[in-house]
C-alpha cells in the first residue's frame, strides 16, 4: 500500500457512491473511532481509518453478490450466512478491498471480513473495527461516559463486554445467535483468563 492517504480517500469515494448517506455517515464514525482506539491501544491509526472507512463498502449489494464476492476468499460459507446472505457483507467488502483497491495488508482485510461476526483468533486491528461498528457515538446506547468506561479497559474486556451485550441485544429480539459469536466469546474469556495469570 504506497500512499495510505490517497487509498483512504479513494475507498471513501467508494463507500460514499455506493451505500446511503445514513450508512456513509456510520462508516466515518466507525473509521474515527477505530482511529481513536489504535492510538489508544498502540496500532497505526491510518491503518483503524482505512479498516473502518472500508467495513460497510458491500453492505447495499444484493444477496447473491453477496454470496459470489464472499465465495472468493476461500473460507466454506456457514449454513447461518447462506440463511442470511447479508452477514456476509464484510467478506465481500474484504475480497473487493483485495481485488479493487490492492490492500494486502492482512489484518485490514481480517478487520473487514470480520467485522459482523467477530471470530477467533483475530488480530488486535480486527477486534478494534469489531467493536468500533457497535460503539461509535451514532449508537443509541455509546454516550461518552459508555464509552470512557470501556476505553478504560484492556482491548479484550473491552471487546468481551461488547461482545456480550451485543449477544444480550440480539437475544432480546429473538434473533439466532451465529455458533461464531459464541465462539468468539469463548475465544476471548480464555485469552482474558491468561491475561490475568
Amino acid at each position: 500500500m504506497d500512499n495510505i492517504e490517497e487509498l483512504i480517500e479513494r475507498i471513501r469515494l467508494e463507500v460514499k457512491a455506493s451505500v446511503k448517506e445514513k450508512r456513509y455517515e456510520h462508516s466515518v464514525r466507525v473509521a474515527e473511532t477505530s482511529r481513536y482506539m489504535c492510538t489508544l491501544y498502540g496500532l497505526d491509526p491510518d491503518l483503524g481509518y482505512l479498516a473502518g472507512i472500508a467495513h460497510d463498502l458491500c453492505k447495499c449489494c444484493e444477496d447473491e453478490e453477496f454470496l459470489a464476492l464472499a465465495a472468493m476468499d476461500g473460507s466454506p460459507i456457514t449454513e447461518v450466512e447462506k440463511f442470511k446472505p447479508s452477514l456476509l457483507h464484510g467478506r465481500a467488502a474484504a475480497v473487493r478491498l483485495r481485488r479493487d483497491f490492492g490492500v494486502t495488508d492482512e489484518d485490514v482485510i481480517q478487520a473487514v471480513a470480520c467485522h459482523t461476526l467477530g471470530g477467533t483468533d483475530l488480530c488486535d486491528l480486527a477486534k478494534i473495527v469489531y467493536a468500533a461498528d457497535k460503539i461509535e457515538p451514532g449508537r443509541p446506547q455509546s454516550t461518552d461516559e459508555y464509552r470512557s468506561r470501556l476505553f478504560a479497559m484492556s482491548l479484550n474486556r473491552l471487546l468481551l463486554s461488547v461482545v456480550e451485550e451485543n449477544i444480550e441485544y440480539l437475544k432480546g429480539k429473538g434473533k439466532k445467535i451465529a455458533p461464531s459469536s459464541m465462539d468468539f466469546r469463548q475465544s476471548l474469556l480464555d485469552s482474558i483468563a491468561k491475561e490475568g495469570k
